[in-house]
Parts: structure tokens; C-alpha cells; sequence
């Protein structure tokens, strides 16, 4: 069965998934519509609690929906599944593998599961395990363990690819040769969902992303034009001495200051020209009689998205899956 020219690679409908407790029901998942198309690189981004893995898990066939329309390749959960899975490769937030198997063998193993799929020795080279394809997985670094499980999930050749903080763990060259590899899955027409911690990554190879939380899709595009919706390109980011702070509305009210929001350690303003802001800023904590301590400037980033619309830092989420 083979999906149609333009249809979405997946797609899903009023999703809800409803877990029954002492306290009552809680919805992990809130009637979210979702829509990924075929061949893009689609970031699924969410604070602890929010329902991004429990979707993620309804999409790779893990968990069944409590209420909602899920197709995923053309295909539905529950009369497909042999064929979803031919089609599919899945990279977990923790995957656990035969400790006394070695690298090769491992991936040889997963190779097996497929009708068609990739040479293990050309996967191994392309996350860097050639050197410890004789290697036991009881032996690999916890990076390795990483960089192996994104193996399993692209020896099958999958046209749609689910990875779940995939980079989480793996040093600066590691990551990198991971998006490589994904920019190349994209080239071919591949799909790939991604969750991940890490902003650079998701302005890097999101064609569009998704923020959820409380099980709602709340903002939704590409990662310019989320930017662009707060208003300003830049952030300056300061701090007072002994703790002091300046109102918020005070601030807002700068010229060129869109938005003012306090943070852990001081104070961050999304500004328009920060040749402008910066000196109005220097001359209202000069009048008030404060003594500035930390003053630096950057680009406005997906990170300031998140923080607006969930009033919480994506850091936030590493303690548990959500």
C-alpha cells in the first residue's frame, strides 16, 4: 500500500489518550490536531508533562488513542501494522539491548526484522561505530549507546523516521554527524520527527516545529516565522546588583523594547534595535540609582518562543518523558 502524491506522512485528528486515576481522569493527550508532510523534518517541542512522547508513541503504534483519527503513512494503526512497520524506524529516549551482543551483530539482528533495508556495515560508518563494530554494547559509552540506537532505527531504510532526543548525550561531533544524516534522509524524501532539547538543533533542521503543551498544539511553523512572531529579533539579557529589579511595565516601555520578562538570575527584553533599547536601558538603571553587573545581547531564538507560550524552559523537561 503505498501512499498518495501530497498526502501528509502523518496525520491525526482531535488525539486524546486518557488515563484513569484515584484523583480522576488525566488527559495526557487534549484533542491535538497534528499534520506532518511527506519529506520534512518536523520538531515536536513540549515542557515536562505536556503529551509530546505519549503522542509519539500513539504515532509508532506503542500506545493506543483513547479517542481521535491517526493515519500515518496512509496507513491506520490496527489493520496496517505489518506494513507500518516494514516502513517505520524508531529511536526511543532509552533503548536497552543485549549487553553481550556486539555492535555488528546487533545491528544485524535489526536488519533481520526487514524485507528490505541497509548494509549494517554502511549504517555503522555513518553514526561512527565502524572502530566498535566488534565492540559488546555491555562495553559502549552512553553516546555510543546513542549513536547505536539511531543505527537500529535507519537499517531498515524507514521512510518515516521517529527520533526521540536523539542527540541527547553525544559529543559536539557526534551531533553534528547526526544531522548530517538526517539533512540527507530529508534529500531522499524521507520523514523525520524529532523531539529534542536543544534549540540550535531544531532551528538547524525543523522545517517547521510544534510547541505542546497540555496536550494541545499550541504555535505551529517554521522556526522563522515563530521567531518573527515575538516581535523583535534580539535579546538583551541583564542583571542588577544585589538582586535588585526593574518592573516589567517600566521596561516594556523602553524604546525599541517589545517585551520584558524576569528570569532566574535577572532580566531578559526582546527588542527591536538594540542600539536603541541598550541605551535607554543604561540610562533608566542610572537613574534609579542601580549598578549593572551583567549585560549581553544575542539573537532571538525558538528558545524565547517556548518561554512565552509555556511560561517554562525547555531544560525544564530533562528530568522525566512527557
Amino acid at each position: 500500500m503505498q501512499m498518495l502524491s501530497g498526502q501528509p506522512a502523518i496525520r491525526c485528528r482531535a488525539l486524546r489518550k486518557d488515563y484513569r486515576s484515584r484523583s480522576g481522569d488525566v488527559h495526557a493527550v487534549n484533542g491535538l490536531d497534528l499534520e506532518v508532510r511527506q519529506g520534512e523534518c518536523f520538531g515536536l517541542l513540549g515542557p515536562n508533562g505536556a503529551g509530546k512522547t505519549t503522542t509519539i508513541e500513539i504515532l509508532e503504534g506503542l500506545l493506543d488513542a483513547s479517542a481521535g483519527d491517526v493515519e500515518v503513512l496512509g496507513m491506520h494503526w490496527g489493520e496496517d501494522d505489518d506494513e507500518l512497520r516494514q516502513r517505520m524506524g524508531i529511536s526511543l529516549q532509552e533503548t536497552r539491548f543485549p549487553e553481550k551482543l556486539s555492535v555488528r551483530e546487533t545491528l544485524t539482528l535489526f536488519r533481520s526484522f526487514y524485507r528490505e533495508g541497509k548494509d549494517p556495515e554502511d549504517v555503522m560508518n555513518s553514526v561512527g561505530l565502524t572502530d566498535k563494530a566488534l565492540t559488546w554494547v555491555g562495553k559502549l559509552s552512553g553516546g555510543q549507546r546513542q549513536r547505536l540506537a539511531v543505527a537500529c532505527a535507519l537499517v531498515g531504510d524507514p521512510e518515516l523516521l521517529f527520533l526521540d532526543e536523539p542527540t541527547t548525550g553525544l559529543d559536539p561531533q557526534s551531533r553534528r554527524q547526526l544531522w548530517d544524516i538526517i539533512r540527507i534522509l530529508g534529500e531522499q524524501g524521507k520523514t523525520t520527527l524529532l523531539t529534542t532539547h536543544y534549540m540550535e538543533e531544531a532551528e538547524r533542521l525543523c522545517a517547521r516545529v510544534a510547541v505542546v503543551d497540555q496536550g494541545k498544539v499550541i504555535a505551529l511553523g517554521t522556526p522563522r516565522e515563530l521567531i518573527a512572531g515575538l516581535g523583535g529579533e534580539h535579546v538583551v539579557e541583564f542583571a542588577l546588583a544585589n538582586g535588585k529589579n526593574i518592573p516589567a511595565e517600566k521596561l516594556s516601555s523602553l524604546p525599541a523594547v517589545r517585551e520584558a520578562r524576569a528570569e532566574s538570575g535577572g532580566t531578559a527584553l526582546i527588542v527591536t534595535e538594540p542600539h536603541v533599547a541598550i541605551p535607554a536601558l543604561l540610562g533608566t538603571v542610572q537613574c534609579l540609582g542601580f549598578e549593572m553587573i551583567r549585560l549581553t545581547t544575542r539573537h532571538a531564538s525558538l528558545e524565547d518562543v517556548f518561554v512565552r507560550m509555556t511560561g517554562r524552559r525547555l531544560d525544564d523537561d530533562r528530568t522525566s518523558p512527557a
